[in-house]
């Protein structure tokens, strides 16, 4: 009996020992993994001047905020602005978004952006905080050392939707809004990166991949929500919610990037988008990943990176851009 309990006990042993051992290296590798980004996280602030929590307007006594990352040792870098995306319901100006590793490495200042989601405000407050942001970023060029005149923009999602409007609404002044202390600033912006963003909500569930996540005609889609109603029964403000309502030639170039099997934002949207830019003669690439989702690695390319940042220097970096 006692060598059965001692052997008992020793096979006991050695598996807690190998439990320990294995939970051991999976901590370890996790640790590994976590490791990585952070130490390129703490590369790239060593590069940056970080300013954080900056006001650029406030709305009923609550703040709304940017972030503003500056390039050490270059003088007068173009800027480049991250809207993120959310379903326009949720999400945050975080840690810059993927201008901002993307930007800072290739020489730009970059700013990232919170805007009022559509809990607190129906469309056109977005745009309206949109536009009054980047009022507010010309109007403290001087003061923190970036180029006013070369500025471009960049979001995903529901981030591209308004980075595409920032595009083709300039000088519309109902869009324009009046958010914010300086109005006398242009809201123009001279290049646009619309990552997979949708255009006209009323065309989406008829080009959804089988495995849509949702309705967008529904009354509780994110489109509906943030137009204050049901789509189908809104669609004057769908219009006006739509980039391509307000194209014209003077828009600044687009690089569209989107998914083939996205299965929240269908392809067709930027097609779209794409169809309309060029019609009216409007510098366009649309660049569709095949196989990609919404978003994911596939976006993180290096081909991909490339691409984004050989856009922005062709607009923003050349002679008289």
């Amino acid at each position: 009996m006692k060598a059965l309990i001692c052997s008992t006990l020793i096979k006991a042993l050695i598996c807690s020992t190998l439990i320990i051992v294995f939970t051991g290296t999976a901590l370890t590798e996790k640790t590994v993994l976590a490791q990585q980004p952070r130490r390129e996280g703490s590369r790239l602030r060593d590069t940056v001047v970080e300013h954080r929590d900056l006001e650029y307007a406030r709305i009923n006594g609550k703040p709304l905020l940017l972030d503003l990352y500056l390039p050490k040792g270059i003088k007068n870098p173009p800027l480049l602005v991250w809207i993120h995306g959310g379903g326009w319901r949720n999400g945050d100006k975080g840690r810059g978004g993927k201008l901002m590793p993307l930007g800072i490495k290739a020489g730009y200042a970059c700013a990232s952006i919170n805007y009022r989601l559509s809990g607190e405000a129906t469309f056109p407050a977005q745009i309206h905080d949109c536009k009054a942001a980047i009022r507010w970023l010309r109007a403290h060029a001087d003061k923190y050392g970036y180029d006013a005149r070369r500025i471009g923009v960049g979001g995903s999602s529901a981030g591209g939707h308004l980075v595409a409007l920032l595009g083709t609404s300039g000088g519309d002044k109902d869009l324009e809004g009046k958010v914010g202390t300086h109005l006398d600033q242009p809201s123009s912006v001279q290049a646009v990166c619309d990552m997979w963003g949708p255009t006209d909500f009323l065309q989406m569930d008829a080009h959804a991949l089988p495995n849509a996540r949702f309705k967008h005609n529904d009354p509780r889609s994110p489109e509906s929500l943030m137009i204050g109603g049901p789509i189908l029964e809104n669609k004057d403000k769908v219009a006006k919610a739509n980039p391509m309502t307000y194209i014209d030639k003077q828009d600044p170039p687009f690089l569209i990037l989107h998914g083939s099997k996205d299965p929240l934002v269908p392809v067709h949207q930027s097609h779209l988008l794409h169809q309309a830019l060029k019609k009216q003669k409007v510098p366009v690439t649309l660049q569709v990943v095949e196989g990609a989702g919404h978003g994911g690695r596939e976006f993180n390319a290096p081909d991909i990176n490339a691409q984004i940042v050989k856009f922005f220097d062709q607009h923003l970096k050349q002679p008289n851009k």
